[in-house]
């Protein structure tokens, strides 16, 4: 009898740590995109990145919206991705050579002239 116990407290224990799930936390970075392009590409880099489940900029306030999970990435991993892509996001600057690849209308000075 004791043995059938122990199995039924092992199985409990088990169900009761695969059901707890990683909540979701969601970060707003602010972000060089300018145009519908820059829009796509921070999108696009950020959906391949392990942990972030949506990422959505807005042009109107030049911010991008990041649902990820905590215990697969950080904030910080999250905006050097968006640099590598070639933006600025918040505090750390667009990573030079994305940058300098990135379209002319995608440059902080695309609209400018």
């Amino acid at each position: 009898m004791s043995k059938h116990i122990l199995i039924a407290l092992f199985v409990l224990v088990s169900t009761q740590a695969f059901s707890q799930k990683t909540e979701l936390k969601e970060i707003v970075f602010k972000t060089s995109a300018q145009c519908d392009e820059c829009k796509e590409r921070i999108e696009k880099a950020l959906s391949f990145e392990k942990g972030i489940k949506k990422a959505e900029v807005n042009l109107q306030n030049f911010a991008v919206t990041v649902t990820y999970n905590p215990e697969k990435t950080t904030p910080q991993k999250i905006k050097e991705a968006i640099s590598k892509s070639g933006y600025d996001a918040d505090d750390v600057k667009a990573d030079g050579k994305s940058y300098e690849a990135l379209p002319g209308c995608c440059k902080k000075d695309g609209h400018k002239k």
